[in-house]
C-alpha cells in the first residue's frame, strides 16, 4: 500500500466517524472522585518502593478487573513485573595513573574520581584512549570507534555534539537517547574496552561546578530520600568498570590543553579514537547493589477484527510521583494522578462500547507505568520485554500532567530552561502535543479527532531545550520506532511541590484532554491504514 493510499484510509475513516463509543461516560465527577483518593496525602506521594505505590498499583488493577478487561500480564495477571537496581558506594574504588615510567598517580574519590552508580565491581588496567563522546550511531553516520581500542581503557565526553545546535544531526537542542550513559558504556564494552572513564565536554560546560558536590550527589554521605535506580537488565549488562573523572585531574596527562583535546570531538562524523600509549590506567570500582522488584498494571480489550486484532493501540499514564518528607506530602495530583485516573475513564469508555457491541477493530492495551519519576523505568521495561509486539503495535498515546495550565513565571529557575514567560490564563484551552515530529500521520489524525474537543494543540516542543519529550514514557516508544505522542498541559510552578494537590487541577479541560485521547485511539483502532514513523534515524534503541 502506497504511503499517500494509508494518509487517504486514515483521513476517511476518520470523517467518516461520529464520536467515539462511550466517549460521553468519561465524566469530570468521576475523574475527579479518582484523583482525590489517588492524589490524597493517604498515598503519601506514591513512590516507588513504599506500600502507598503498592496501593496505587492495587487500585488500579481492580479498576481494570471490575471493567472485565482482559489481564495482560504473565499467567493472567493484570501485572506486569520488572526488576530496578539500586546502588551504594562499596568500600574498594580506586584510579591510578602512570605516564611512562614516572610516579603512580592515586586519585581521591569522590573528589577526583567515583564509580558511576550503574557501574558493576569490576577491575581492568590498559592504556588510555580517547574516543571523543563515544558514541555509535550509523543510522546517523557518526562513529567515534573508527580504530582499535581493544584492552583499552577509554575516556568518553559526556553529552554529544551539536548539543546546542537547534538543527544538529542528533536530536537538536534536546538530548538523544544515543548520549545516554549506560548505551555509551555498552558501545565502548562492544568494542572491546575494558574500562570506561566519563568525563564533562568542557568546551560546552565549562560552567559546570565542582566536581566534587556533583561526586557527592551521586553518592551522599547519608542515604537520599529518594532512592536512584536503574533498570537491572540494563546494568547487568555492563560488565566492564566505569567511572567520572574530573577535569582537573586529566590536566597534566596530555601532550595538549585538554580542552583542545575535547573540541576534536566534534569533528563531523565523529572521530578516530587518539592513543595515549603512555599514559597507563588502573581502575577498580566497588558497587554494592540490590535488586528491587517493581511492576507495571497492564489490561486490554481485544479487538472484532480478526484482520486487525493482532494490531495494537496502547494508551498509557504513570502511577508513582515522590513520595513523602515526613508532613510534607508531594501529592501528584497533576504528575501524573491526572494521567491515570484519565487512563481509567478511558478503559472504562472501551468497555462501556464493548458491553454494547461496538468493539474497537484493532486491540487495545491499556497501561499504568510505575517508576517514571525514577527515569521512565516502567516504560522502558515494558519497551525492552514488551506484552505485545512493538511491530505490532500502532502507536502509543502517553498522559502526564493534562490537569492544569501551563505557567512559566518570572525567575521560575532552570525547571522552565527553554520556556517562553507566560501566565495560567493565556493557556486555559491549550494541551502540548509532543512526538508530532516523528509522524505526520499521527499529528494529522491528532488534529482531525480535535473536532469533537476544540482544544488549542500547541506543537511546539519537540525540540526545545525544556527537553519535555525525553521526560516521559512515550520516550522508549519513539526510540523503539512506534509512533507515539505525549498529551501534557504544561509546567507550572506547583510542578514537584507539595502544592501539585487534586484541588487545583482544571477538571472541565482535563475531561475534554481524556475525551481527545480516546477518540483518537479509537479513530486509530478502526482505520484501515496505521500511521508511519518518519524518523528511523532518532529511533537509537532499535537493535
Amino acid at each position: 500500500m502506497t504511503r499517500v493510499m494509508t494518509l487517504l484510509l486514515i483521513a476517511s475513516a476518520a470523517s467518516a466517524q461520529t464520536a467515539a463509543p462511550g466517549n460521553d461516560t468519561i465524566r469530570e465527577d468521576e475523574l475527579r472522585a479518582d484523583l482525590f483518593f489517588l492524589a490524597s496525602d493517604d498515598m503519601r506521594g506514591r513512590l516507588t518502593e513504599t506500600p502507598e505505590n503498592t496501593l496505587a498499583a492495587s487500585f488500579i488493577r481492580a479498576r481494570f478487573e471490575r471493567l472485565g478487561l482482559k489481564p495482560m500480564g504473565p499467567e493472567g495477571s493484570y501485572y506486569q513485573p520488572f526488576r530496578l537496581m539500586r546502588s551504594v558506594l562499596g568500600e574498594t574504588n580506586t584510579l591510578e595513573l602512570v605516564i611512562g615510567d614516572g610516579p603512580t598517580y592515586r586519585a581521591q574519590l569522590r573528589r577526583e574520581f567515583h564509580p558511576t552508580p550503574f557501574s558493576p565491581t569490576a577491575s581492568a588496567e590498559g592504556e588510555l584512549a580517547f574516543v571523543g563522546y563515544g558514541l555509535r550511531a550509523p543510522k546517523l553516520g557518526h562513529d567515534d570507534y573508527r580504530g582499535d581500542v581493544r584492552g583499552k581503557i577509554v575516556l568518553v565526553l559526556e553529552h554529544e555534539p551539536g548539543e546546542k545546535d537547534a538543527d544538529s544531526r542528533f536530536d537538536g537542542v534536546v538530548a538523544s537517547e544515543y548520549s545516554r550513559d549506560i548505551r555509551k558504556a555498552m558501545y565502548a564494552q562492544t568494542a572491546g574496552a575494558v574500562g570506561v572513564l566519563f568525563v564533562s565536554d568542557v568546551h560546552n560546560h565549562d560552567e559546570e561546578g565542582n566536581f566534587e558536590e556533583g561526586s557527592r550527589r551521586n553518592w551522599p554521605d547519608t542515604p537520599s530520600r529518594v532512592p536512584r535506580y536503574a533498570l537491572a537488565v540494563w546494568a547487568e549488562a555492563v560488565r566492564i568498570p566505569v567511572a567520572e573523572v574530573s577535569p582537573a585531574l586529566l590536566g597534566t596527562f596530555f601532550d595538549v590543553p585538554f580542552v583542545e583535546l575535547t573540541r576534536r570531538a566534534d569533528a563531523p562524523g565523529g572521530m578516530e579514537p587518539k592513543m595515549f600509549p603512555s599514559v597507563r590506567v588502573r581502575l577498580t570500582t566497588g558497587v554494592e547493589r540490590t535488586i528491587v522488584s517493581d511492576r507495571n498494571v497492564v489490561a486490554a480489550i481485544e479487538g472484532s477484527d480478526p484482520q486487525r486484532k493482532d494490531e495494537w493501540v496502547v494508551i498509557c499514564a504513570h502511577y508513582d510521583h515522590d513520595g513523602a518528607d515526613g508532613a510534607r506530602v508531594f501529592n501528584g495530583a497533576d504528575d501524573d494522578g491526572s494521567g491515570s485516573v484519565a487512563l481509567l475513564e478511558i478503559a472504562e469508555a472501551y468497555a462501556t462500547g464493548a458491553r454494547q457491541g461496538a468493539a474497537p477493530r484493532r486491540s487495545v492495551l491499556f497501561a499504568a507505568w510505575n517508576s517514571e519519576e525514577r527515569g521512565l523505568l516502567g516504560a522502558w521495561a515494558y519497551a525492552e520485554a514488551p506484552l505485545v509486539p512493538l511491530a505490532q503495535t500502532v502507536a502509543t498515546l502517553n498522559m502526564d500532567m493534562i490537569g492544569r495550565n501551563e505557567e512559566v513565571p518570572v525567575g521560575g529557575g532552570r525547571r522552565f530552561r527553554g520556556l517562553e514567560l507566560q501566565t495560567a490564563e493565556s493557556n486555559r484551552n491549550t494541551v502540548h502535543i509532543m512526538g508530532y515530529t516523528y509522524s505526520g500521520d499521527l499529528k494529522r489524525s491528532v488534529e482531525e479527532a480535535n473536532r469533537f474537543t476544540e482544544l488549542e494543540l500547541e506543537m511546539d516542543y519537540d525540540n526545545n531545550e525544556s527537553n519535555l519529550l525525553r521526560r516521559s514514557d512515550q520516550w522508549p516508544f519513539l526510540q523503539k520506532g512506534v509512533p507515539s505522542l505525549f498529551f501534557h498541559t504544561g509546567l507550572h510552578p506547583d510542578y514537584h511541590t507539595e502544592f501539585d494537590v487534586p484541588e487545583r487541577i482544571q477538571y472541565e479541560k482535563m475531561t475534554r484532554i481524556a475525551r481527545l485521547v480516546h477518540q483518537l485511539s479509537w479513530e486509530l483502532a478502526q482505520a484501515d491504514g496505521r500511521p508511519q514513523f518518519d524518523r528511523p534515524e532518532r529511533a537509537a534503541a532499535i537493535p
